[in-house]
Parts: structure tokens; C-alpha cells; sequence
């Protein structure tokens, strides 16, 4: 009857090498073993994790909490960063996570505007509790507004304004606050700033630009009441004349580029700019055109006049003396034409005369071009050679250098009484640098990174499976076995040689049990049994015994 070994259990064998080591060693097992596991899966984590991308940022903890909420309602995986307040999802889920979102009714941007009045008020709202819920919702609007500018993040507007009063004595003027807080990186103009405290003043009664104060994030006072005069209209100045500059440069680029082509010449002008405020009167006068303005005229005269009689101091109002009447009438006419008749005669005259005179009265404008300099600079012509292989540069003509300054001086308008200048010359360029463009490796692509990633992984677990646990695992199966064996001493020794030779044929100088011997003791039976039973096998087979026994003893060698 053949002794067939028993199937050999290799969870026990492990089972039972595990139980051979000493607590530590089982301890140490353990926690290697669970650490190997724990970082497999977190490689295999790390190699399927999406890429996420910022949802909402700089979120209250309420709002990120309810964003929080729809999102796990939607099973849309997030991240939240505590430093940013932002709330991250996947990169291919942040359309789908907005667009639900916004369905929900939720928003970022919690400013509440005249909304606020469609809310339906408490019965026996007093006057103070309407006047500050419409104070609120106009400060919303405003805040709306000037958040919508480009590089306006968020606005903040406080409205300070006074109850009306019917004494003149008590009227207070009203005022706001302007907060804005800009994105990294952007700033507001002097135009800009100027244009929301404009605003915030147009929308409210009674209040002036000037009471109205902008501050950014930074506490920086954008619109100062303390500037410099002069400073802020030299600015202005300055900018007048670059837009002059940029707008007759305009036209020598559009009126060159046609001609010479795109690249091939550079253009700059230089404009002087006279801001002087001048007022002028003058009063001219004409001597070669009088004209008469006024005459005024006198004659007197007096004919056959009495000298005085009478005794001289007597009284000249004296009665006339008795006439007497001749009898003929003309013989006294006759008598006086004999006589010599007394009389005098006075002319006067007195004229006016006015020169012509013309007065003119003249303001001169300010921001007049007082000159201009005009440069130009263009390049050397590029002709193909005869044979049709190659280029070569040609310079320009002085007669084509002449057309095109001509062109330049009607174009920005030249005037030889202001002293403008205008200079165009032909020089060669130097030659563009070639930027080459550097491809992005294939190693760097967004797509290689993520297959290498899950190729980490994978190989990362089979290192781990089969060079720690696979290892540890059959040591600990070869230890369990083997402990089996020895366990029970000499007996066990010689049983397990016993059992590996029981299918062998003592032929090639190997033992084998194939007669009707008994059974082979097993490692459960007891010691005593087991020496008995070993001592019968001696008793009925030396030989075999003994070729046992060579082979551990050649085992050994």
C-alpha cells in the first residue's frame, strides 16, 4: 500500500511561519504590509485624478457651504482651498457646475439692489425703515454698476444723505464713499476715477462731484482734492499733443505703406504745440480818408447905422425926437446917395473832421501746431535678379525720395511759414532676427503626462505586488512548512525525509517506499508514536533506513 503525502495548505504554511516569528516581527509585518497597500492605492488614486480648475473664489464660508451642497446634490466632485476660499472642481465639469448653479439661482455676487423693495414689507413699516431699505438698494445698483467695469472686481458704495429740512439754515449737503477693488495687476485712470465719482453724483440729488471720495483696496485716495493745478493741465497738454502726433503718423502710415509696403519704412513725427493764451486788440487809424463830422457856421452884418448922440453920461433911452416929414419924397434919397453910408460884416465857420479808424479785437486759440519735424526712413528696394535666382537691394532715387517727401508734406499738412521740417532718407535695414519657435517636447504635453502617470502607477503596484508582498508571502509559506517538520524534533526529521521519498524508487541511488509497509506517522500524532513507529520501519527495512540517511548525510556535504 503506497504512503501518498497529504496536500500541502499554503495558507496554513503561511499561517503558521507568521505565528513562528515574535511580536515584533509580526508587528513590523503588519504595518509594512499595510503601508505597501495603502500607498498602491493612493498611486492608483493619484494617476486617475482630474485636473481641477477654480470655480468660484473668494467665497464667504456661507456661500462656499451652499455651493458645497449643490454640488454634492449633483455628484460633481469638488476640492475646497481654505486660504483662497475657492471652491475647485474637474476641469471638464466647471461648465456644467456654473450652468447649474446659475439655475439654482446662486451667484457670486450677493450686492442686492432695488430687488430689495419687491420684498414685501412688515404691516406698519415706519419712514426710517423705507428711507434706509431704498438708501440700500441704490447703493446696490451703484455698487453694480461700477463692479462692471474691466478692471473692477468688486465695488462698495455708502451714501451719507441728510434729511431734508425746511429752514435754509439747517440744508446739509450730501456725500458717498466709493470702495473698489481691482484685479492683480489692473489700475484705474485719472479719467476713469473721475467718470464713477461723476456717476455716483449725477445719481443723487443735490450732490457735487467734489464730495465724492474713491478709494481702492489698497487705501490709496484715487481722487485727491490736493492736486497740483499746473501738474494736472501739463498732463493734459501732454496728452494733446501725443494725440496729435499719433494722428498725423497715422496718416504718413496710410499714405506711405501702399508705396513702399508693410515693414518697409518707420515714420516718426514730432509736433510743438503752442498753448499759449494770447488776446489781442487793435485800433487802426486812416489818415488818407478823413471824413467831415461836423461844421458849424456864423456871419453877421449891419448897414446905415446911427452913430450915438446925446450928451454924453445922459441916459441912452431917450425919447426920439419930433420927425419931420420932407415934401418931396426923394429929394433926402437923392441928398443921401451923396453920402457916404457906414455898415460891418462877420463870417465864422468851424468844422469837424474824423480819421478812419478800424479796431480788431483777436483771441488766439490755444493748442496750435507751432511746428512740425517729420522723419522718415525707408528701405532699400529688393529686386529680383536676372537670372530669376536670388534678390538683391537697390537704393531709391533721389527723384523717388523726392515724390515720396512731397506725399509725406501733404499729408501731414507742411507749411513752410511755421518752419515745418520734413526729411525722408534711404537706409538699409538690418536684417530681422529669426525667432524660431521651440515645439513643446512630447514629454511635456498635457496628454503625455497623463498616460505617464497611470503608467507609473501600473508599474509602481506591479513592483510592489510582486518584488515585497508576492516575497514575503513565500518566505512565509517556505518558514510555515519547514516549522511543521521541526517541530517535533528528531522523530519529525526523519517522518518528513520518510514522506519526500515514499514515490521514489531506490534506483539513481534514491530510497523509495513502494511495499506494504504502514503508514508513515503524521506530525499530529504524538512523540511516542511516532519514535515507535519509525523504529518498526528500521526493524523490517534497514536498508532503506540506511539509504535515507546517506542521502542526508550527501545532502549535507
Amino acid at each position: 500500500m503506497d504512503n501518498a503525502p497529504a496536500p500541502v495548505d499554503a495558507n496554513k504554511n503561511v499561517m503558521a511561519g507568521f505565528n513562528n516569528l515574535n511580536i515584533l516581527r509580526q508587528v513590523g509585518l503588519m504595518i509594512g504590509l499595510a503601508a505597501s497597500i495603502a500607498i498602491g492605492f493612493a498611486v492608483v488614486l493619484w494617476s486617475q485624478q482630474p485636473d481641477y480648475r477654480v470655480l468660484f473664489s473668494n467665497l464667504s464660508f456661507a456661500d462656499a457651504n451652499q455651493v458645497i451642497e449643490q454640488l454634492r446634490l449633483y455628484n460633481i466632485p469638488y476640492k475646497f482651498d481654505t486660504d483662497g476660499r475657492a471652491v475647485m472642481v474637474p476641469q471638464e465639469n466647471v461648465h456644467q457646475a456654473r450652468l447649474k448653479l446659475a439655475a439654482e439661482g446662486f451667484s457670486a455676487d450677493k450686492t442686492v439692489g432695488f430687488e430689495l423693495l419687491d420684498q414685501e414689507q412688515a404691516l406698519g413699516a415706519s419712514q426710517f425703515m423705507e428711507n434706509a431699505r431704498f438708501r440700500r438698494g441704490l447703493e446696490g445698483e451703484l455698487s453694480r454698476t461700477i463692479a462692471s467695469l474691466v478692471a473692477v472686481r468688486n465695488a462698495r458704495v455708502h451714501l451719507a444723505i441728510p434729511k431734508d429740512s425746511v429752514f435754509i439754515r439747517d440744508q446739509r449737503k450730501p456725500s458717498a464713499s466709493v470702495f473698489v477693488e481691482l484685479f492683480a495687476g489692473r489700475k484705474l485712470e485719472r479719467n476713469q476715477v473721475a467718470a464713477i465719482a461723476n456717476l455716483v453724483a449725477s445719481s443723487i440729488p443735490s450732490l457735487n462731484v467734489k464730495d465724492v471720495t474713491v478709494v481702492d483696496q489698497k487705501g490709496r485716495l484715487l481722487n485727491t482734492r490736493d492736486e497740483d493745478v499746473d501738474v494736472v493741465l501739463a498732463a493734459k497738454q501732454l496728452e494733446y499733443t501725443a494725440k496729435i502726433e499719433a494722428q498725423l503718423l497715422n496718416r504718413v502710415n496710410s499714405i506711405l505703406q501702399p508705396v513702399v509696403g508693410m515693414g518697409r519704412f518707420r515714420a516718426e513725427v514730432s509736433a510743438d504745440v503752442d498753448f499759449t493764451a494770447v488776446e489781442q486788440t487793435d485800433e487802426l487809424y486812416n489818415p488818407d480818408l478823413p471824413s467831415l463830422r461836423s461844421e458849424q457856421t456864423m456871419e453877421e452884418s449891419a448897414v446905415g447905422t446911427n452913430p450915438p448922440r446925446g450928451v454924453p453920461g445922459a441916459l441912452a433911452n431917450q425919447p426920439p425926437g419930433a420927425g419931420n416929414v420932407p415934401e418931396v419924397a426923394g429929394a433926402g434919397a437923392e441928398g443921401g446917395a451923396n453920402r457916404s453910408v457906414p455898415g460891418s460884416s462877420r463870417n465864422q465857420a468851424t468844422r469837424n473832421y474824423e480819421l478812419d479808424r478800424t479796431i480788431s479785437y483777436t483771441k488766439h486759440q490755444m493748442g496750435r501746431v507751432r511746428r512740425l519735424t517729420v522723419a522718415v526712413v525707408v528701405d532699400d528696394l529688393v529686386a529680383v535678379n536676372p537670372d530669376g535666382e536670388g534678390t538683391q537691394r537697390q537704393p531709391w532715387s533721389d527723384n523717388e525720395l523726392q515724390r515720396l517727401t512731397v506725399l509725406v508734406q501733404d499729408a501731414v499738412g507742411f507749411s513752410a511759414n511755421r518752419g515745418d521740417s520734413v526729411n525722408v532718407i534711404n537706409s538699409p535695414f538690418a536684417p530681422a532676427e529669426q525667432i524660431e519657435v521651440e515645439e513643446v517636447p512630447i514629454w511635456q504635453q498635457e496628454w503625455v503626462m497623463d498616460l505617464g502617470k497611470q503608467v507609473l502607477a501600473a508599474l509602481f503596484v506591479l513592483i510592489l505586488v510582486f518584488g515585497i508582498l508576492r516575497p514575503v508571502l513565500k518566505n512565509l509559506a517556505t518558514t510555515g512548512g519547514s516549522a511543521a517538520m521541526t517541530g517535533i524534533g528528531a522523530a519529525g526529521d526523519v517522518s518528513a525525509e520518510l514522506e519526500g521519498l515514499e514515490d521514489s524508487d531506490i534506483a539513481d541511488d534514491r530510497v523509495t517506499f513502494s511495499g506494504d509497509g504502514g503508514m508513515l506517522p503524521t506530525p499530529n500524532e504524538s512523540f511516542d508514536y511516532q519514535v515507535n513507529a519509525i523504529r518498526s520501519m528500521v526493524a523490517e527495512d534497514p536498508a532503506r533506513v540506511a539509504q535515507a540517511v546517506r542521502q542526508w548525510v550527501l545532502k549535507d556535504e
